[in-house]
């Protein structure tokens, strides 16, 4: 296992972080788990040098934390660092975060958490974490020891990142990069400006919620023509860890074999491991990802609200993920969420709106109409 530094926190923890989600193999990590395999499954990360874990309070039904203290019985706890996040819906005052992390610390059986994040903010997260005094909380509980490190795990725009990253003492940030989000959220440019604040990245989603680990035709003939033979995972891990501002990169497993793989994949990645030749091979993947795009919504929003009620951004983003990355859109929580809410496109009017305000002048009522015959 291949071990990188935490930027200005002068520590080192494994190149592969064992993301706590996963263990029941749903994408949304939201039902029961077999906890003698989950249990196993770590401990197995573990033995083989995993030395970052990440859970967080929401996951598994609020039970991948009593999982993972489990899991840290018997000395295991001496060996990782431990990072859990605070989520924005569970706390509303003072005594909400107070309670809270004395239920976080309990569940994982353990006297401190090493990363603790404000989970997945943007700038209206941040706004609601400063209005009920989560940085001083912070402040508070790292001096008492009962936090190690400051974090946040981030879900917003580049604009956001910049503002929110500088204006606290940040110890860690956590974002979602992989080669098809270098343009999305805080993207490259907001991880080379961690790095030249000394603030150490963890990744998430570099596989893209598993969308890159099996890679259509169009992207499989790249890979394969290659000299160099590599599993669509190994480049897309290969292709992170080239980057010297990434400390850990979080990889949800379910099977023993997932672990077993990130083990030799993160046993051989270093920064400036990728040679030009390779890094020309993942602009040619990216573009050939991008190639699938059903329709050119930037999802502005624009076209909202709609006089029928139709999702239109999130239909033609169900859509585009769908084409791109050939999920089953049957298994999409997007395409679920739209259902739910009855915001479906055989609501639409037809009434034209969508299309006068649309910047990018798409045909809005053709693309729904095809779109979900696509999607159903």
């Amino acid at each position: 296992m291949k071990y990188r530094n935490f930027g200005k926190l002068g520590i080192q923890a494994s190149a592969f972080g064992l993301g706590c989600m996963r263990f029941n193999g749903d994408a949304k990590g939201d039902s029961t788990i077999d906890e003698e395999k989950a249990i196993s499954l770590i401990r197995r990360a573990i033995d083989g040098g995993v030395t970052y874990l990440d859970t967080a309070y929401v996951y598994l039904d609020r039970t991948s934390e009593i999982v993972l203290g489990k899991a840290l019985r018997d000395g295991y706890r001496d060996k990782v660092y431990i990072a859990t996040k605070m989520p924005r819906g569970r706390v509303h005052n003072r005594q909400d975060m107070e309670e809270l992390l004395a239920e976080e610390l309990e569940k994982l059986q353990t006297d401190h958490i090493d990363f603790y994040l404000m989970h997945g903010i943007d700038k209206e997260g941040w706004e609601y974490f400063k209005s009920i005094g989560a940085p001083e909380f912070f402040d508070e509980m790292k001096k008492a020891g009962k936090i190690r490190y400051k974090c946040f795990s981030f879900h917003g725009s580049y604009e956001d990142f910049e503002e929110i990253i500088q204006a606290y003492d940040w110890d860690m940030v956590q974002l979602q990069y992989n080669f098809m989000d270098v343009d999305n959220q805080a993207g490259t440019k907001g991880l080379e400006l961690c790095g030249k604040l000394g603030i150490p990245v963890v990744i998430m989603e570099g596989l893209l919620g598993g969308r890159l680990a099996n890679a259509p035709d169009n992207v499989q003939a790249l890979y394969d023509a290659f000299p160099v033979k590599r599993s669509a995972v190994e480049w897309a891990f290969r292709w992170l860890c080239n980057h010297p501002e990434i400390a850990t990169v979080l990889s949800g497993c379910n099977e023993v074999e997932q672990i077993e793989d990130n083990l030799r994949i993160f046993d051989t990645v270093e920064p400036g491991i990728m040679t030009p030749e390779e890094l020309k091979l993942m602009d040619d993947v990216r573009q050939a990802y991008i190639s699938r795009t059903a329709i050119g919504c930037t999802g502005c929003r624009y076209c909202m609200p709609c006089p029928g009620g139709v999702n239109i951004p999130g239909i033609f983003s169900t859509w585009n993920n769908v084409s791109l990355y050939g999920i089953d859109p049957k298994k999409d929580w997007q395409l679920r969420t739209i259902i739910q809410k009855e915001e479906t496109a055989d609501k639409c009017l037809e009434c034209g709106a969508c299309e006068a305000a649309c910047p990018q002048h798409l045909q809005i009522i053709d693309g729904l109409k095809e779109a979900w015959k696509a999607l159903t």
